[in-house]
């Protein structure tokens, strides 16, 4: 019998879902409406966050994100080297300069050490205005020693916490922005709450969240109290500050506030498989290996990446993903380091960045979604070996 193909990730979605999204069809809402403001007030609690500004991805959160911060030109962010290119994108989108800081090659993820080194280059090219560390796959770096260096040079940390909902850090939810002054979330399919495509920003200060909702529908703004013109026509409007349509519909809200009432279920559920492949994984210790795990991180993992050693398999990533394709199973990269895309070699050069090539050169994710079974992550391990050679 053939056995079922596993994607790298998939949507969970159930009969409450369609029957949410259905309703809003029903209604007279389908954007602008009451199932947003629901979604941004259910969101916040579930982050611990004072508010909640849902827009149209994770892309637009993070350009909304350094937007109301007036990032702009002769500014600099520093992103980490590997993450999705849309981290350093948004940086780009508001004319700032972009400074790549290495990662650890056992994590993927931007040190205290190397944000750094980052910010001594950071400094020769202009004011460093934010700092963007990405909770890569799901999985939390040191937050609290990175907010204090980014403070010390004058600028504010922003996470990318596009892979992390339900992640739990210190003690809280990712997105209670103990240390930063907003975090950014996704809710594309693969991700651990779907939307279609949607995403928000959280953040505890009130100004913040009033100037990110005027920026996601165009500037303009609507309270008779904050308007120029105070004459009291019911149709009036103002325009104070150039922004763009990224609004988040009411169709996308109503799956995502759907979703959102199964996430402990979705965070425990991943948690229990990446616990079944870090025990099929054990035997195959150190040609394969898990990501090493972070401290005060209790990740729900959005991605599940192994590090492989390649040349001592004697085989290349291509064969590996292309044996495990003809079993069934999978497989993705993420990431290549965004440093080495064409755009950003035209705009910088090439830079040497030793632990996010060597994370590049070995890692590899493997399928991780809630509707696997149990036996799914020691199937994928077994294809895996040999995929490798046994």
């Amino acid at each position: 019998m053939t056995q079922r193909f596993l994607p790298y990730g998939r949507q969970a979605l159930d009969e409450q879902d369609i029957e949410a999204v259905a309703e809003v069809l029903r209604g007279d809402w389908l954007t602008t409406g009451p199932t947003v403001d629901a979604f941004e007030t259910a969101f916040a609690a579930a982050c611990g966050a004072g508010h909640a500004i849902a827009c149209s991805n994770g892309t637009t959160a993070l350009h909304l994100a350094l937007a109301a911060l007036d990032v702009g030109p002769g500014d600099v962010c520093i992103v980490p080297a590997v993450t999705f290119m849309a981290t350093a994108n948004a940086a780009r989108y508001c004319g700032a300069d972009v400074v790549f800081a290495d990662v650890d090659p056992e994590t993927g993820l931007m040190t205290p050490e190397t944000l750094d080194v980052a910010l001594q280059v950071a400094r020769l090219r202009g004011p460093v205005k934010a700092v963007l560390p990405v909770h890569l796959a799901g999985q939390c770096e040191d937050v609290a020693a990175m907010a204090s260096l980014a403070h010390a040079a004058g600028a504010v940390l922003v996470e990318d916490a596009c892979h992390a909902v339900g992640t739990r850090h210190e003690g809280e939810p990712v997105g209670a922005c103990r240390h930063a002054v907003s975090a950014c979330f996704s809710f594309h399919p693969v991700k651990t709450i779907a939307a279609g495509e949607g995403g928000a920003i959280t953040t505890n200060d009130a100004d913040m969240a009033e100037r990110l909702r005027r920026l996601r529908s165009h500037g303009i703004e609507r309270d008779p109290d904050r308007m120029q013109r105070q004459e009291g026509e019911p149709w009036w409007h103002e325009m104070v500050e150039l922004g763009w349509n990224y609004r988040l519909s009411d169709i996308q809200a109503a799956l995502a506030l759907s979703q959102l009432k199964r996430l402990d279920h979705f965070a425990a559920r991943r948690q229990e498989l990446a616990g079944l492949y870090d025990t099929a994984f054990e035997a195959m210790a150190p040609r394969v290996q898990p990501l090493a795990r972070t401290p005060d991180c209790e990740p729900c993992l959005h991605l599940y990446p192994v590090r492989i050693d390649f040349d001592a398999a004697g085989k290349d990533r291509t064969e590996v993903m292309e044996a495990l394709r003809a079993q069934g199973i999978g497989s993705q990269v993420h990431y290549i380091p965004v440093p080495d895309q064409p755009y950003y070699l035209d705009l910088y050069g090439r830079q040497e960045l030793p632990g996010a090539q060597r994370y590049y050169a070995r890692t590899l994710s493997l399928p991780l979604f809630v509707g696997m079974e149990d036996g799914d992550p020691l199937r994928v391990a077994d294809a895996l070996k040999a995929a490798l050679g046994g």
